[in-house]
């Protein structure tokens, strides 16, 4: 089963695990997965999955130690970059820069509800978008990250 490309909206795909919101074609975001949710998301073309949860954010919340597990025996690549309390910290972009090779395949990102993992795709820049290009992307996929502007650069 493969994802079509969702240019500009988040869409739900029969017996997903959850909402995938595209930023870029090389990067979308989502809620909580689960390990069980790693064999699709590899079918559907990504190739690399990155945590932003911390371990024991929340009860019931697979670790990262489970996600990576899955994520390898699915043939991801798996990184564990938590944010915590909105705390966007320079070495947690420097890691999502690391981790994002939009040359060498596509990458999800995922929190609680996908917003820190947007906020973090907009500070880090890994695609080397403009300011107005990353708000927009984030807008199109149903995060209002305007707020994060006077932080960004060009």
């Amino acid at each position: 089963m493969t994802l079509p490309n969702y240019p500009k909206a988040a869409v739900r795909e029969k017996d997903c695990m959850t909402v995938i919101a595209e930023l870029t074609p090389a990067f979308a975001v989502a809620p909580q997965i689960v390990p069980s949710d790693m064999a699709r998301l590899a079918e559907a073309g990504f190739t690399t999955i990155v945590c932003n949860r911390p371990d024991g954010e929340e009860a019931g919340q697979p670790d990262a130690a489970a996600m990576r597990r899955a994520a390898e025996d699915a043939g991801l690549s798996f990184h564990h970059i938590p944010v915590q309390g909105g705390m966007f910290s320079p070495s947690a972009m420097t890691a999502l820069v690391a981790a994002h090779d939009p040359a060498g395949g596509r990458s999800l990102a995922y929190c609680r509800s996908g917003t820190r993992s947007a906020a973090l795709y907009v500070l880090a820049n890994p695609e080397g978008l403009t300011a107005d290009e990353r708000i927009a992307a984030a807008g199109r996929a149903g995060y209002d990250l305007e707020s994060l502007r006077g932080y960004l650069a060009d």
